[in-house]
């Protein structure tokens, strides 16, 4: 198991802050790529109410299955994380569904992955607005967020599921999942 520590903040220039990024020693690891992520959950919702996250997720053309468990929040987000490649996404939702997991809630995005060797700098581009993640040792996340001219007062802990809970009651949107079609639809 890893511990997956991490801050969000919102990109509201991404060409500025792939300079900065740059400026600051990253390069690009994976380029833009779309990604499509599906949270499943047991009936009575098991999992949400043990903080609890099973995740399949399709990056470009490879499929992963995360467990995430015991979060933490402080300054920086953390949680267990158990990740496995998975061959063929379509019969793994078919095995979790035969074992009784349902979706609960489906989001998708482009990510652009960047890294300066000790910890790795993600851009998301999403149906309600562009996020970058900062994840690795905390003292490197704050170093980072710093030399991108981030502060902890723009640090956000929490998860996409959250973030779009949030930006629903805000817009009054009756969107089901975070997609661009659903969003869109809505707008």
């Amino acid at each position: 198991m890893t511990q997956e520590v991490e801050i969000k903040f919102r990109a509201a220039d991404l060409r500025a802050l792939a300079r900065k990024l740059r400026l600051a020693g990253f390069r690009v690891i994976t380029p833009r790529t779309h990604e499509m992520n599906t949270l499943y959950d047991l009936p009575g919702e098991v999992l949400r109410n043990r903080h609890e996250l099973l995740r399949l997720r399709k990056y470009g053309s490879e499929w992963t299955l995360t467990h995430k468990s015991g979060k933490k929040t402080a300054r920086h987000s953390s949680r267990e994380e158990l990740e496995t490649r998975i061959d063929d996404g379509k019969k793994m939702d078919l095995i979790l569904r035969a074992l009784s997991y349902t979706p609960s809630f489906r989001y998708e995005k482009s990510r652009t992955e960047w890294t300066d060797g000790k910890g790795q700098v993600v851009v998301d581009e999403t149906p309600i607005g562009d996020f970058c993640e900062i994840e690795g040792p905390p003292r490197w996340i704050d170093t980072t967020a710093k030399r991108l001219g981030v502060t902890a007062a723009d640090y956000i802990t929490a998860n996409y599921a959250g973030l779009f809970s949030d930006w629903k009651v805000r817009t009054n949107s009756r969107a089901k999942e975070m997609t661009f079609k659903s969003v869109k639809r809505e707008r």
